[in-house]
């Protein structure tokens, strides 16, 4: 309390927001890492506050997601901590069946963001040892600006929190469609069209496959190297066997064996224009936090040549697109499946803990924790699975400084009441 004080003291604008004074973390981002930090906190029994600028929880998932999407992994690798995903949902649960396990997650821990809440700065005070979150709320029309004042910060706005939108000469004068894979949610707009799909991670293999069943013609851009792995090998998720095999092999062994296992059962793909690169799948994921596509039919789909590989864009004209072999196709639309980013650079005011591309400057398994309070999850790489051993750290750590100044404040007051009893 006399941290606040002192802050009081050194702000003339301290009253003309609205202050709240939060007894405990704030966490800023309602998706799985904030929700799987406020459950794991709710059992360390630490109060805490989760601010949410979309209007509801998994914003992502609910909001900027295909409506065919399933989770590429097996669920007991995506189960959020202290609660497993229900025995009658599939290996591989669906978007809506994943929205349903995160809401009663919600409701199970108690977790209840406030929503409409969008995080303009947020800083450490220096004089009083405090964050200090500056928010502007909106309800229809309403604006209304909140400052939180804390001793801990969690950053869970996560690795998506902002679409990627790529530089292509001749965007604006395409008349066609324009969108981001972020508000793709079905191919049954663009039936018998040509598609131009601008990316070929998971997404855009995806949503070219999801193209191709109703009845479009996509034509997906394959600009650099990627690798391409089946999801299962002999039964066996290939993410569930790489981990196995990791606990008696080194990791470059470990990519050998998948790519060895990928050529039995896909083929050579560099014939269809999937380049590989130079380094393993799992060394790449490691380093540079790019994730191999686990087919799920689509490579078949381009040996039909049902879909088509295309290199690099030159530049797109009024509706057809260049590209950097000299080929020109006519397009009726454009599908931008280029990724996400974090924003935390926008918003918070620190240099040390955080890097300029919005990751944690420490790489996995450090970089969930920073100084002065300071928290980050869900900027593993490494999916839910990343975001829920953060999210236990995390919560042990603060919770473990509750517990002994809570037990101390409890010795004090006990103390006090003891001596006032005796002056009587």
């Amino acid at each position: 309390m006399e941290n606040l004080f002192r802050l009081v003291d050194n702000d003339q604008d301290f009253f003309s927001r609205r202050c709240i004074w939060v007894n405990g973390p704030v966490i800023i981002g309602a998706g799985p890492s904030g929700l799987a930090t406020a459950a794991c906190l709710r059992e360390q029994g630490v109060p805490f506050m989760v601010l949410e600028r979309a209007d509801c929880i998994a914003s992502l998932w609910q909001r900027r997601t295909y409506d065919r999407l399933k989770l590429h992994l097996p669920k007991q690798f995506c189960q959020l901590p202290n609660l497993p995903f229900p025995q009658d949902f599939p290996e591989y649960p669906s978007k809506k069946q994943f929205i349903d396990y995160l809401e009663s997650y919600a409701r199970k821990f108690e977790i209840n963001p406030r929503f409409n809440e969008c995080v303009q700065s947020s800083r450490y005070d220096e004089t009083s040892g405090l964050w200090r979150v500056k928010t502007v709320a909106t309800c229809g029309s309403n604006r209304t600006e909140f400052e939180y004042i804390c001793r801990w910060l969690v950053v869970a706005t996560g690795e998506n929190a902002e679409c990627v939108m790529p530089e292509i000469d001749g965007l604006g004068e395409f008349k066609g469609d324009i969108i981001h894979a972020a508000d793709y949610k079905s191919g049954e707009n663009f039936k018998g069209k040509k598609v131009l799909v601008v990316g070929c991670g998971n997404s855009g293999m995806e949503l070219s496959l999801d193209l191709c069943n109703h009845n479009a013609s996509p034509s997906m851009v394959c600009r650099s190297s990627v690798h391409v792995l089946p999801r299962e090998i002999f039964g066996i998720s290939t993410f569930e066997l790489a981990s196995l095999i990791m606990q008696w092999l080194p990791l470059w062994l470990v990519d050998k064996l998948l790519l060895i296992f990928a050529w039995f059962m896909l083929g050579n793909i560099e014939k269809y224009g999937l380049k590989r690169p130079s380094q393993g799948p799992l060394q790449m994921k490691n380093t540079k936090g790019k994730t191999p596509v686990l087919d799920i039919g689509t490579l078949e789909k381009i040996r039909s040549g049902d879909i088509k590989v295309v290199p690099g864009i030159k530049r797109l004209s009024t509706n057809s697109v260049e590209l950097v072999n000299g080929e020109n196709h006519y397009v009726d639309a454009v599908v931008l499946a280029t990724g996400y980013r974090s924003n935390v650079p926008s918003w918070l005011q620190e240099g040390e803990f955080f890097s300029k591309n919005g990751f944690p400057k420490s790489p996995f398994p450090n970089g969930w924790k920073g100084n002065s309070g300071l928290y980050a999850v869900g900027f593993t790489r490494r999916g839910l699975s990343g975001a829920s051993s953060d999210a236990m750290k995390i919560a042990q750590d603060i919770g473990e400084v509750w517990k002994k100044e809570t037990k101390q404040k409890k010795q004090r007051t006990t103390a006090c009441h003891r001596r006032c009893i005796s002056q009587f």
